[in-house]
């Protein structure tokens, strides 16, 4: 697997993109589909970069849960992963891995919050600020370099997300005055796929035997769904997992996942963050707590979307099953991360799509959009 290409830029060194789309790039490989490499961009300076230097890119992830109904309990070491740069100290780097010809794909996971240009952003920074910043520069060096047109694969959870992301990119070329063939390379010739992305991944246990070993350990679910909306020109050539599946419509995908289950985390966050609960399990095993959040579920969400949107009860219901997962310890700390971003993708649409059916607002929803959160 070392002696593979690096044909993917990742923007994103959380634990979110390595268990995920990290981990079946590294199933495709063991398969022989001969994916490539992952060289992972940190935009901010931390220790994630050097810690996945010291680790050659190596981690483990803890697959626990429930499976088929059967316990299940494993190590999947994780080997995808070539090395890791910071935007900050090394854009000269990033921009050589952009001009590439093995370069195939970029993947991003800024949040809600990284949707956004930052008007201060010029073109000769190294790097930008910005998500969009950083994705225009990257792509213009391609461009400016002959290369082939890439696969962009956005991850973040905002409706549309790769639309919204080539908006981004394109009014940040535009404000930089970069020649109109630019843009319609971007947007014409790359590929921009919307998706939904779907697992719950955590910190390791910091008990766990490996943790003494692998600072980058985490922790994920058995259950995954990767929903790549199959554009009007038709899929470019991409790998195959168990858990990715090209559909013709992502909207019922995105309205089950994002307006409930992660709707419920940032309800979570609101209620009981900061009184006497630190995890989504606390939140479970407390009676009055978990019969709150099937309240809010079941008496506003649900109600909102049920006439629009195929099996929004049996998905909740599992949600809940996903939650009380034993192996898991899901901080509410880290789901509180840009918790007004989430509020506004998350609870707001549904706050004014019950209103408008029932004709009066949701009153749990509306407690948790307008309490605020311990910083």
């Amino acid at each position: 697997m070392n002696q593979l290409a690096e044909t993917v830029l990742q923007f994103g060194a959380g634990r979110f993109l390595r268990g995920f789309v990290d981990r079946f790039i590294h199933q495709a490989n063991q398969q022989g589909q001969n994916v490539g490499r992952i060289v992972i961009v940190q935009a901010t300076p931390g220790a994630r970069a050097n810690l996945l230097a010291q680790q050659a890119g190596i981690y483990n992830a803890l697959y626990r849960g429930v499976e088929d109904g059967e316990i299940v309990d494993k190590t999947i070491k994780i080997e995808s992963v070539s090395r890791a740069l910071v935007a900050g100290e090394e854009w000269p780097e990033i921009l050589r891995v952009a001009t590439s010809a093995h370069l195939k794909y970029i993947i991003t996971n800024a949040t809600e919050a990284g949707y956004a240009t930052d008007g201060t952003d010029k073109f000769d920074d190294k790097p930008p600020k910005s998500l969009p910043g950083k994705l225009a520069a990257v792509l213009w060096a391609r461009y400016k370099s002959g290369g082939s047109p890439l696969v962009l694969l956005p991850c973040e959870l905002i409706e549309r997300n790769a639309d919204k992301v080539s908006e981004l990119v394109i009014a940040q070329a535009i404000s930089w005055n970069l020649p109109s063939d630019f843009i319609s390379w971007v947007t014409g010739q790359c590929w921009w796929l919307n998706n939904l992305v779907d697992c719950i991944i955590t910190d390791g246990p910091a008990d766990h035997p490996l943790a003494l070993s692998d600072k980058m350990l985490i922790a994920i679910e058995p259950y995954a769904l990767f929903a790549i909306e199959k554009p009007a020109r038709g899929m470019p050539p991409i790998f195959t997992s168990p858990y990715l599946h090209v559909v013709d419509d992502l909207s019922p995908f995105f309205l089950r996942k994002v307006r409930i289950l992660n709707a419920v985390h940032s309800c979570m966050v609101a209620k009981f963050y900061g009184h006497g609960f630190e995890t989504v399990q606390q939140v479970m095993a407390d009676r009055v707590a978990n019969r709150w959040c099937r309240d809010v579920v079941f008496e506003e969400i649900v109600p909102a979307l049920v006439a629009r949107v195929e099996g929004v009860a049996e998905f909740a219901d599992m949600s809940f099953e996903r939650f009380r997962n034993p192996f898991q310890v899901h901080l509410l700390k880290n789901i509180s991360m840009n918790h007004d971003a989430k509020l506004q993708v998350r609870i707001a649409p549904t706050i004014d799509e019950f209103t408008t059916i029932y004709g009066r607002p949701p009153k749990r929803l509306m407690e948790v959009f307008h309490t605020k959160i311990p910083s």
